[in-house]
């Protein structure tokens, strides 16, 4: 029986999944742990009993983690960003990393144009009027977002969804990946161009790239300086494909009109004083935080799981 085989494998949550993930692995058999919010100091501790380490993006699984994880067989991650994880060691130590990207992609898309509204409506600002008793309907003219031509740069799971609901908004949609074939991208009804090119010619730029070492800062000051006046910018990727300091710079210069953000370079994030009046919305990192995403996301993470160790014929004993 699968709970007999998988009875005694200990699992250690590092950081807060559903409940419902929790109950799958549960009732498999499986002894969890749930130690959500364990700081550093206690993991590296505890690591080396258990078999399976489950996180989100706060908890950093490097070698030192891993290499002291000795009975580790897998290592989870409750969403889709892997750059907290040394996949490299993990492999080279045979410990399995899985992820589950479905169900946070649709989340973050979701946000992603809900922020693209915010922009171009200000609607933030204006609620903060209102809430301030400011009638201020004249003075706070938005813009649309039918007609508006977007990048979206990276057109992975999150960059497509982002795209198919951009074009029901009435956008030309201009996809930005050097890993994705052209024809790909116009056989399905969109415009394709490399960075450069787009950077001249769109409106807004969305972007849902993963962080390696070609994405790291791949917007700076030159990228900001050849966009488009009065363009719009979000980033619900990671924080760290953008240089900060001078996106708020390209900010306060007016090349860009409006700046959204839910992921920094450090979180919580140290970010430069930006003057008031300006166009901003910044979340903390929400990309994935809906109840059905992280419902969904930790059922599948549980049910991979389970499923991994079920292939793993019984459990690796203490010491690699």
């Amino acid at each position: 029986m699968r709970s007999a085989m998988l009875n005694g494998t200990r699992v250690l949550v590092a950081d807060h999944i559903h409940e419902e993930g929790l109950r799958i692995l549960r009732n498999a058999g499986l002894r969890v742990d749930d130690m959500a919010g364990i700081s550093r100091e206690e993991l590296l501790k505890t690591i080396g009993d258990y078999h399976v380490l489950v996180v989100r993006s706060r908890t950093l699984v490097d070698k030192e983690v891993l290499r002291r994880g000795r009975s580790l067989i897998i290592v989870g991650r409750a969403g889709s960003g892997l750059d907290n994880i040394d996949v490299e060691e993990a492999e080279r130590l045979g410990v399995r990393v899985v992820n589950c990207p479905n169900y946070v992609a649709k989340s973050t898309a979701e946000l992603t144009i809900g922020l693209i509204l915010c922009l171009l409506r200000k609607i933030v600002f204006c609620d903060a009027c209102m809430k301030c008793g400011v009638w201020s309907k004249s003075t706070h003219d938005g813009e649309m977002l039918w007609g508006k031509k977007v990048a979206v740069i990276g057109w992975g799971r999150v960059g497509k969804r982002v795209s198919k609901i951009l074009r029901a908004f009435g956008c030309e949609v201009v996809v930005v990946d050097p890993f994705v074939d052209p024809q790909e991208a116009v056989s399905k009804g969109f415009s394709y161009s490399p960075l450069d090119e787009a950077l001249k010619t769109c409106d807004i730029f969305t972007v849902h790239v993963s962080l390696n070492e070609n994405t790291r800062r791949m917007f700076g000051a030159r990228e900001f300086s050849m966009m488009k006046p009065g363009a719009y910018f979000v980033n619900t990727s990671r924080g760290d494909v953008v240089d900060e300091e001078a996106l708020i710079e390209a900010l306060k210069s007016g090349r860009l009109k409006g700046v959204a953000l839910d992921v920094y370079s450090s979180e919580p994030p140290r970010l430069p004083k930006i003057p008031e009046g300006l166009n901003v919305v910044f979340t903390p990192h929400i990309g994935a935080q809906t109840v059905e995403a992280q419902r969904e996301t930790a059922k599948m993470l549980s049910r991979r799981i389970i499923r991994l160790l079920s292939q793993a014929n019984g459990i690796k004993s203490v010491g690699r």
